[in-house]
């Protein structure tokens, strides 16, 4: 167990070093354009009148805002996480405000998330951020466990990663807690449904 936990940190420095690197390479020209809104293929996922649950995007994720404003935009209710310690499960919370963010508020590990008067929803469709995937489906998280703990509560909840390219490995450790995704979206393919 302990030689599948070093592998898993060994992979997620990798890992998130490359994002990064990747992330910040990209002229500004192209990150505006890149995950600016969901192929088709992945609005087959999403069924009408959905909540949506995204991710604001730290440095070097796959960049989210653009889903939001979709989203936001075409009528579906828009959930993001929140965290209020480290050993409390990940709920999300409407938010509402997507342009000017009034809504949110500083949480742990200074990342912004809904207020604690926020509604407590489920969405029914997760987009979310991962360190690596593999073709099968396969996701590495930050490590903290909050997303594959609140898909295993939530098993209806269609979970779609969002990732570069550069995150893609052949294989992963995976161990029985971690959750398969239903689909992976990068800037030059869909993968899945898994």
């Amino acid at each position: 167990m302990s030689d599948v936990i070093d592998l898993k940190k060994q992979l997620r420095t990798e890992l998130r070093r490359k994002r990064r690197a990747h992330a910040e390479a990209l002229p500004p020209e192209v990150s505006a354009l890149v995950f600016n809104r969901p192929p088709a293929q992945v609005l087959e996922f999403v069924p009408e009148g959905a909540t949506i649950g995204l991710y604001r995007s730290d440095i070097g994720e796959a960049p989210s805002r653009g889903y939001i404003r979709f989203f936001f935009e075409r009528g579906n209710r828009i959930a993001l996480p929140r965290v209020t310690t480290l050993d409390k499960p990940m709920e999300f919370r409407l938010h509402t405000d997507p342009y000017e963010e009034s809504d949110l508020e500083s949480g742990v590990w200074g990342l912004r998330q809904p207020g604690l008067d926020a509604p407590v929803v489920v969405p029914e469709v997760l987009f979310m951020p991962l360190v690596g995937f593999t073709p099968q489906g396969d996701r590495l998280g930050q490590g903290g466990g909050y997303y594959d703990r609140f898909l295993a509560a939530h098993p209806q909840t269609v979970a779609i990663g969002m990732a570069w390219d550069v995150q893609e490995v052949p294989e992963l450790p995976i161990e029985l807690h971690d959750m398969r995704l239903s689909a992976i979206i990068t800037p030059t393919r869909v993968l899945g449904p898994f």
